[in-house]
């Protein structure tokens, strides 16, 4: 348990909840940016920011998960995004080199609609998935081809572990 009353508050919030808090903050810096630099230039700045974001976040979790990462390890974690019902999950398969599920709901896709922020949904949160694998894990890869975000009726996430690299 952290001796930070703040840090413990923070940790305490749903992944959810930290999602909309950010976005709250990214929405008038978004709008800022695509005045000043354009549309395609702000998506790419806020992308690239997110994607840093998790890369760090991943290695953050790496860090403290014992016994080393594994995809039962980052099984284990995925309850941080699912709390408070942000994610509805199918699991498929379930295994030491695959992790296959399907989202049929997501809460992030409906809180950035609405919230007016549609537009850059995919960039603040479905941008981190397969950036958090990276600093988490550099053997996993993610395949997805499509999102709720982007207007499909499910996510299709596969996960393997490439034990070469």
């Amino acid at each position: 348990m952290s001796a930070d009353p703040a840090e413990a508050a923070v940790n305490a919030l749903g992944v959810l909840a930290r999602r909309r808090i950010e976005a709250e903050i990214l929405k008038p810096v978004y709008e800022e940016l695509k005045a000043e630099v354009g549309v395609e230039r702000a998506r790419d700045i806020i992308a690239r920011a997110v994607r840093r974001a998790a890369i760090a976040a991943g290695k953050t979790f790496a860090q403290n998960t014992r016994g080393g990462t594994s995809l039962e390890s980052f099984r284990d974690i995925q309850p941080l995004w699912t709390k408070d019902g942000a994610l509805e999950v199918e699991t498929l398969r379930a295994t030491s080199s695959n992790y296959d599920f399907n989202v049929r709901r997501c809460r992030y896709a409906e809180t950035y609609a609405a919230m007016g922020l549609s537009e850059i949904g995919a960039l603040l949160s479905c941008n981190r998935d397969g950036a958090f694998c990276e600093g988490y894990d550099a053997r996993f890869r993610l395949q997805r081809t499509q999102t709720i975000m982007e207007g499909a009726d499910h996510c299709d996430f596969r996960f393997t572990l490439d034990e070469n690299l």
